[in-house]
């Protein structure tokens, strides 16, 4: 009909363009809001408390106009809220497996006929969380928690966990933590960001109609994260872990250093993840893909579209006719505007064009979706994105180049891969670091699938049954250190003391203290600064050796010397692994009488003591190298049609700072642990009883070891932990010093984000918090090997 606007499926194929959406209508949740008379309290011990006299803040809904107020918790909710958590673990964590499972099913019936009310306050908030999700989300965690005793025993609950998100983290996010937490027998207080906190609430009121115990999960609303610093305080709370943006989680990590309670950081939002397509992908399916990652409404990561150059004009001709017409983008502020202004103007200065969705950008905060073709991989829009539309294109020639821009990005969450070559698609998954790999699709989500943050995007793993450890202690694990106060100390001037003189003594040629060297690159050596330090014997009289005086240059050489070797360690057959592991246990065996004299000149054991201290460490190398070829990854159970599985990776560099406790047994097992899993590993032996780790470097040269792999620097503890904190390439850090060692390590820690493991040695017997190395139980084991892998997800979908 002439003059009609209605287009024919002919004007829809050419355009490609979205139909209008439908009407979104809130009534459900405007009435449940209503009911609370739009003044949304805390939730504690199982009910809404909304004290009168509390300030209160506005929450903005997804278009900016106010929803609601909620009220912001003070020190004596805090407190309220820790006696009630502490409660209800006692009767949540008390009830049985199945009937825990019973409530968790209980609540998939009442999201049944409570769903529309849940969808709709999501939408409404901006953290869309469908109830179908919610529902497979209560499913895979309810038969979990039916199962903990049976598939994860000698693994008990932590007790009360605090899960702390940020506004701009999903509500989906926000569930990642809390069910597993609940599953695994914890109480739980949530800490949302203001507009996770009308979901929160409601479904914290659903919870307990479907029988959750009251107090088993509290939530406390606040103005910004320092009331995360509150909860962290209380000495009711075991684990603190945080969901959200960076430098939130950053900030939390500082405040909450020296209170005895780890803390644990997913930065989910505004990681740079790469979209790879290769010459043999469909192209039009990963152009689709790709818009459809890039530009909608609210995302919580950037893509950086890396395209093969031989297709490079398929992909651009086929985005300009998928990008043209697209409905500009609502920016959440006018600095956002300005922040991509000044990236696109940067961009084209540096010779990039631009493929839009208009000729020119509208005033305010609208912004067509823009396509940044050419921009170089070094550029500040490309390593640090902006927030807003935009999506560079880098181009690449090979399968090598390819995976150098994907693994260019300080950040390591996800990554797409687009090919019709599986072989192509496995390799570039393996070799990519990121913690999640998608094959001809992008950002699947599923609780089975586990999540580990590589690089700077994480300190734990979300999801899978790899994700419900963080919320489990093992019966090998040290008894809870007592909670403290963080020690007024100066950062800077940790572990900036020098070390005591070292001056010649009187005594004969034949009783002359013995001289030590460390061991790096596969070389004994002495310290770059050529000091040594004396070895006291175990009265502190008198001197009984001398070793290195290790420095910050000394743990750039190992760190140098690791990075060469172990990427070739980690891609060695496993058996390989074990052969090596082996060897060193019969290295260990053939110095069995060297090693057992210095346990006795340090320690003043027995020698009946030292030699069956020996004899466990050779076993347990051997424990080791039977365990390398013994446990990996599993395939995922995904709802979807397709292949999902999940694979251990190594750390990369770990530095340890050992344990004055059985120090020969100590170490092997950290060592063993270390190298079992891939990584290579730099050692700080105890200051106070080195030498059966020195004495272990003549087993380590005859070993068959690639030169490297394992370093041992001795010095100062502090000093060398200081080195150890500001290497950017060190991944984790394992330490039993101090309470200040611990403090500055949580505090500095954090830029790059490593993964601690942190234990107090605090008496003078140089006991360190309860670790029994001398146990047989497999819990220790599993516990340590959990601890030095990172987990990869890889999704790869059928028709």
């Amino acid at each position: 009909m002439a003059g009609s606007s209605i287009k024919t499926v002919y004007d829809i194929f050419q355009s490609m363009e979205f139909g209008p959406a439908a009407a979104s209508s809130y009534a459900v949740a405007q009435a449940w809001l209503d009911h609370h008379s739009r003044s949304l309290g805390l939730f504690i011990d199982g009910k809404f408390v909304c004290p009168a006299d509390r300030k209160s803040l506005s929450v903005a809904d997804s278009t900016g106009g106010d929803a609601c107020r909620t009220v912001c918790a003070v020190d004596e909710d805090v407190s309220q809220c820790a006696s009630s958590a502490v409660s209800g673990f006692r009767l949540w964590s008390g009830l049985s497996c199945h009937r825990r499972a019973r409530v968790l099913l209980r609540l998939v019936g009442v999201l049944g006929q409570h769903g529309q009310c849940v969808s709709q306050l999501c939408e409404l908030f901006g953290t869309s969380c469908s109830s179908s999700t919610l529902v497979r989300l209560l499913q895979y965690y309810s038969s979990w928690a039916q199962l903990r005793d049976a598939l994860i025993p000698n693994w008990t609950p932590l007790g009360v966990v605090a899960v702390v998100v940020t506004d701009d983290c999903s509500l989906y996010s926000l569930l990642l933590k809390v069910l597993p937490a609940l599953a695994m027998g914890n109480s739980v207080i949530v800490v949302p960001g203001g507009r996770n906190a009308p979901p929160a609430l409601l479904l914290a009121q659903l919870f307990m109609e479907a029988g959750l115990p009251a107090g088993a999960l509290n939530i406390l609303n606040g103005g910004d994260l320092s009331l995360g610093v509150k909860v962290a305080q209380s000495p009711s709370v075991s684990y603190l872990t945080c969901s959200g943006n960076k430098q939130d989680g950053v900030m939390l990590c500082k405040a909450t250093a020296g209170m005895g309670v780890p803390v644990s950081v997913s930065p989910c939002i505004g990681a740079n993840c790469p979209f790879i397509v290769f010459e043999s992908a469909d192209i039009d399916s990963a152009v689709d893909g790709v818009i459809e990652a890039a530009f909608k409404k609210k995302k919580e990561v950037h893509w950086m579209l890396c395209v093969q150059e031989s297709v490079l004009d398929r992909v651009v001709a086929r985005l300009r006719l998928r990008v043209t017409g697209m409905k500009c983008v609502m920016l959440d502020s006018e600095e956002e505007r300005r922040l991509v202004d000044a990236a696109v103007q940067e961009a084209l200065q540096q010779g990039a064009t631009l493929v839009q969705s208009c000729a020119a950008p509208p005033p305010g905060t609208l912004y067509p979706p823009t396509v940044v073709c050419g921009a170089a991989p070094s550029s500040p829009f490309v390593v640090n994105p902006s927030p807003g539309p935009l999506l560079p294109l880098l181009t690449f020639r090979s399968n090598t180049e390819a995976v150098t821009l994907g693994n260019h990005s300080p950040h390591g969450q996800a990554a797409s891969i687009w090919t019709e070559d599986l072989t192509l698609a496995l390799e570039t998954a393996k070799s990519l670091s990121v913690g999640s790999v998608c094959v001809n699709s992008h950002s699947v989500l599923d609780p089975c699938m586990p999540v580990s943050g590589h690089k700077d995007s994480g300190s734990c793993t979300d999801g899978g049954q790899e994700g419900l450890y963080q919320f489990l202690c093992s019966s090998s694990s040290s008894p809870p250190v007592p909670r403290s106060s963080p020690v007024s100390m100066d950062y800077s001037r940790f572990g900036a003391a020098a070390s005591p003189a070292v001056i010649p003594v009187d005594s004969g040629h034949a009783s002359a203290p013995k001289s030590y060297m460390q061991f790096i690159g596969g070389k004994a050596c002495k310290s770059v600064s050529g000091g040594s330090v004396a070895v006291r014997p175990l009265g502190g009289d008198g001197v009984l050796a001398y070793c290195p005086d290790g420095g910050r240059k000394d743990i750039r050489n190992a760190v140098e010397a690791a990075i060469k070797v172990q990427p070739g360690w980690m891609k060695k057959g496993l058996s390989a692994r074990g052969q090596s592991l082996y060897s060193l246990a019969k290295g260990l065996e053939a110095k069995r009488q060297d090693i057992a004299l210095s346990i006795i000149a340090q320690t003043g054991v027995s020698l009946e003591e030292a030699e069956e201290e020996v004899e466990l460490s050779i076993n347990r190398l051997s424990d080791w190298a039977a365990y390398c070829d013994k446990i990996q990854g599993r395939s995922l159970p995904m709802p979807q049609s397709g292949s999902g599985f999940s694979i251990p990776e190594a750390l990369g560099v770990v530095g340890v700072v050992l344990p004055d406790k059985n120090p020969l047994l100590s170490m092997v097992t950290l060592l063993g642990a270390a190298i079992a899993t891939g990584n290579a590993i730099i050692m700080v032996p105890s200051q106070r009883h080195p030498l059966p780790v020195l004495t272990f470097i003549q087993v380590l040269q005859s070993s068959d070891l690639p030169p490297g792999l394992v370093n041992i620097v001795t010095g100062s503890r502090d000093q060398l932990t200081v080195a150890l904190a500001n290497h950017s390439v060190i991944k984790a850090i394992w330490y039993w010093g101090s309470a200040e060692g611990c403090q500055y390590l949580q505090y500095t820690c954090t830029n790059p984000l490593k993964t601690l493991c942190l234990s107090r040695q605090h008496d003078e017997e140089a006991k360190d918090g309860g670790t029994n190395w001398t146990q047989s139980h497999s819990s220790l084991l599993e516990e340590m090997w959990r601890k030095a892998v990172q987990w990869k997800s890889v999704w790869i979908p059928t028709a």
